[in-house]
């Protein structure tokens, strides 16, 4: 259910999508889907899911058990849940206002505002033909208050939707280098092209590191993708390390301090098991600076 909209691009023009709600991320969400939107001239959307689950539209209660007779109660216990969700939603109202506020100073012009009593997941592959990218925090709003500290709906969106999602921490610095996680696969490529067509990254320095052995294919996989990559303007620097895929890739990023990584889920390779796989929330959970997954 969409209950909000404002101001629109033309219909045919891709959006970047900032997934905002009540955690302590929501602002950098808002920085960063502003600066990714800016770089890419794209129009913003500013989106709130309103969980159907914690929040439900109606209650059905006619088989609650020996709530049957008590009738009374029963419809204030069905009332208590409606007023719930209608404050959740002025609630999402507000953040949405407050988040557009935030953009707009930003200098972003074009700038949408929606909101869905749905299951994240699920809104967002409804609205990925109208979606270039989606932005979200690291550590969302029902993940801190359960004490967990990863975003709980992460996973689920990662392996749901087929657009890139940029993943940022709580604070927000202006990303001024890149790097790829990058395997040599024919979805990597598809990465390197996707890179190659967006202007996000124009102009800075752009790491490509491979996690494997330092063999003669692989430098020809990875100078392939330098020429790929070469009319973008980008400041390309390869590299190719051995070891544990997520200690690696730390460590290459902190050495050279960069910050934005790109990953995606490559195949069979060791970083699609990777992504895939449990390791997947440790690396969310050690990320301290935003993280580009592809799909």
């Amino acid at each position: 259910m969409i209950v909000e909209n404002s101001e629109t691009g033309a219909p045919d023009t891709l959006q970047v999508v900032a997934c905002i709600d009540g955690s302590e991320a929501a602002l950098a969400v808002c920085d960063y889907a502003a600066w990714a939107s800016s770089r890419m001239d794209d129009p913003l959307m500013l989106l709130h899911v309103l969980d159907e689950e914690k929040y439900p539209a109606r209650t059905d209660m006619t088989g609650s058990i020996g709530l049957g007779s008590r009738e009374q109660l029963q419809e204030e216990l069905v009332n208590l849940d409606q007023q719930r969700s209608k404050l959740a939603l002025k609630h999402g109202h507000l953040m949405l206002d407050e988040a557009e506020k935030r953009v707009l100073a930003a200098g972003i012009s074009k700038v949408t505002k929606r909101q869905r009593h749905d299951e994240l997941a699920g809104s967002l592959v409804e609205l990925e033909p109208e979606a270039r990218l989606f932005v979200m925090g690291l550590h969302g709003e029902s993940s801190a208050a359960a004490g967990r500290h990863v975003g709980s709906q992460l996973e689920t969106v990662i392996r749901s939707v087929h657009r890139p999602v940029f993943l940022v921490p709580d604070d927000y610095t202006e990303p001024r280098s890149a790097m790829l996680a990058f395997d040599g696969s024919p979805t990597a490529f598809r990465s390197i092209e996707l890179l190659a067509g967006t202007p996000v990254f124009k102009g800075m320095p752009m790491h490509l590191v491979m996690v494997g052995s330092d063999t003669e294919e692989h430098r020809a996989q990875l100078k392939r993708a330098e020429e790929a990559l070469k009319n973008q303007g980008m400041d390309l620097h390869l590299a190719i390390r051995q070891g544990d895929v997520e200690q690696t890739l730390h460590t290459y990023q902190a050495e050279h301090d960069i910050d934005v990584l790109i990953m995606g889920a490559y195949g069979h390779s060791r970083i699609r098991r990777f992504l895939v796989g449990s390791t997947t929330t440790r690396m969310l959970e050690t990320a301290r600076k935003p993280l580009v997954i592809l799909r």
